[in-house]
C-alpha cells in the first residue's frame, strides 16, 4: 500500500482547534531561519508541532534537514518556493515566516487568506502602512499573529513589572537600553537588502534600531508598559553609519510615552569590545537593569544590597501553539509592537543617516569590521543619562 500523503487543500476552520502535532511550514530556513529550524526541531521532539514544509529558494540538502521526518513515517518535509502552494499542498495550520523584511507583509496575507496561523519574525513590517495593512487582514481572516520579538516572552519582564509596582525602586524616572555588537563587513553583504533603506520603491528599513537590535527598543517600551501605538506621544533620532552601507549602524532614539516616560536606546554594530544588551529602568531609588537575552535581572536599590537572578522564558512558537490548541494568551500579538513600528516609521522617513567622519573610525581589518571610537562609553553613557548621543557631547548629529 503506497505511504504516499494525500494533500487537504481546504482552507482549515480557524475555530477549530488543531490537533498536535501542529503542521508547521517555515519560510526562510536559512540565515536566521536556522534558529526557527532548530526551535522547531525541539518542539516536534516534544510532540507539539510536525515540520510540514519548508519555503526556500534553494531546496535544504539531508544534512539541513537532519532529524526531521521520524514523526511522520521518515517522510521528509515538503519544499517549494512557492509558499502559497506549499501552505495549500501541507495542510499548514501556523506558518513561520522568516524572510526579508519588505516580503513580510505579502507572505503574512498570504497565509491569513488560507486560514493559517502565523509566527511572524521581526520588524514585522518596514512602514506603518504595511504593518496596518498585515494587522488588519490577518484580524480579518480571524487566524492568530504571532510577531517574533523573542525578549517578550521572558518571564523576566512581569517580574520586574512586579518590583516596579511594589514601588522596589521607587517611581519610575525612564527607561534607557543600550546595545554594543559588532559586524563585520561581511554581514551587509549576506543578501541583497541588507544595510538597506530601500530597494528601488520598496522600503527595507534594515537599520541598527529597527532589525539587530529592535529588541533593545521593543523590550523598553515593553517595560514601560507602553507597547501600543498610542503610547507614544514623541520620538527624536539620531541615524549614523560607520560602514558603507545606506542604513544605520550607530544610533539612538529617544521616545516620549504617554505616561511621561522617556525610554531611549543607543545601538551600535561598530563596537570596540561587544557586549550583552541591555534595558535599564531607572527609579527614584534604585534601578532595575534586564540583559534581555540572558533574562538575567540585577536589582540595585537604595538600603539594599544588590539582587540578582535569571528568569525562565516562554517560547513565541511553543506559546502560538498552546493559543490554538489549549487558550494561552497569546503573548506578542500585532497590536503589542504598535509603539515599535511607530519607531520603525520615524527611520523610515527620517533623512538619510549621517555618514561618521573618517576620524570617528577605524578598520579592523583583522576582523573584517568598522570600529567607532568610543562608542561602547557613548551607548552606555546614553543610557545611563537618558541622554541622546549629541547631548553627551559626541560627534554624531
Amino acid at each position: 500500500m503506497s505511504d504516499t500523503r494525500i494533500p487537504d487543500t481546504r482552507i482549515p476552520d480557524t475555530r477549530i482547534p488543531p490537533a498536535l502535532p501542529v503542521p508547521v511550514v517555515l519560510a526562510g530556513a536559512r540565515g536566521h531561519g536556522r534558529w526557527h529550524l532548530h526551535n522547531i526541531r525541539r518542539l516536534a521532539d516534544a510532540g507539539l508541532v510536525r515540520l510540514a514544509g519548508i519555503c526556500e529558494l534553494r531546496p535544504l540538502d539531508a544534512d539541513e534537514l537532519d532529524g526531521f521526518g521520524r514523526a511522520d513515517g521518515g517522510l521528509p518535509p515538503a519544499q517549494s518556493a512557492d509558499f502559497g502552494a506549499l501552505l495549500d499542498t501541507t495542510g499548514a495550520r501556523i506558518a513561520v515566516v522568516c524572510t526579508p523584511i519588505d516580503t513580510h507583509t505579502g507572505l503574512a496575507l498570504t497565509a491569513a487568506r488560507r486560514g493559517v496561523h502565523l509566527l511572524l519574525e521581526k520588524p514585522p513590517a518596514p512602514s506603518e502602512a504595511a504593518f496596518r495593512r498585515m494587522a488588519d487582514g490577518v484580524r480579518d481572516a480571524g487566524v492568530a499573529c504571532q510577531i517574533g520579538f523573542q525578549s517578550l516572552g521572558s518571564q523576566a519582564l512581569p517580574a520586574i513589572a512586579a518590583l516596579i509596582e511594589g514601588g522596589a525602586i521607587g517611581d519610575v524616572t525612564g527607561i534607557g537600553a543600550a546595545g554594543a555588537w559588532a559586524r563585520d563587513e561581511a554581514y551587509f553583504r549576506r543578501s541583497p537588502w541588507a544595510g538597506k533603506r530601500r530597494m528601488g520603491d520598496t522600503d527595507v528599513v534594515d537599520g541598527v534600531l529597527t532589525n539587530p537590535l529592535a529588541h533593545a527598543v521593543a523590550t523598553a517600551l515593553a517595560l514601560d508598559g507602553s507597547p501600543h501605538a498610542e503610547d507614544v506621544t514623541g520620538i527624536e533620532l539620531e541615524l549614523a553609519r560607520a560602514n558603507d552601507i545606506e542604513a544605520d549602524d550607530t544610533s539612538c532614539v529617544r521616545i516620549t510615552t504617554a505616561r511621561g516616560t522617556r525610554v531611549t536606546a543607543a545601538v551600535t554594530l561598530c563596537a570596540e569590545h561587544p557586549g550583552e544588551p541591555y534595558v535599564m529602568v531607572h527609579g527614584r531609588h534604585g534601578r532595575i537593569t534586564l540583559w534581555y537575552k540572558q533574562d538575567r535581572v540585577l536589582v540595585q536599590r537604595a538600603g539594599h544590597g544588590p539582587v540578582e537572578h535569571t528568569y525562565g522564558r516562554t517560547d513565541l512558537l511553543e506559546n502560538l501553539v498552546r493559543h490554538l490548541t489549549r487558550g494561552d494568551a497569546l503573548l506578542v500579538p500585532p497590536h503589542r509592537t504598535g509603539a515599535f513600528m511607530r519607531v520603525v516609521e520615524a527611520v523610515r522617513t527620517a533623512p538619510d543617516p549621517h555618514p561618521l567622519p573618517a576620524d570617528r573610525w577605524y578598520a579592523d581589518e583583522a576582523a573584517g569590521r568598522r570600529i567607532v571610537k568610543g562608542v561602547d562609553a557613548l551607548v552606555h553613557a546614553s543610557a545611563d543619562t537618558l541622554s541622546l548621543f549629541s547631548e553627551l557631547e559626541a560627534n554624531v548629529p
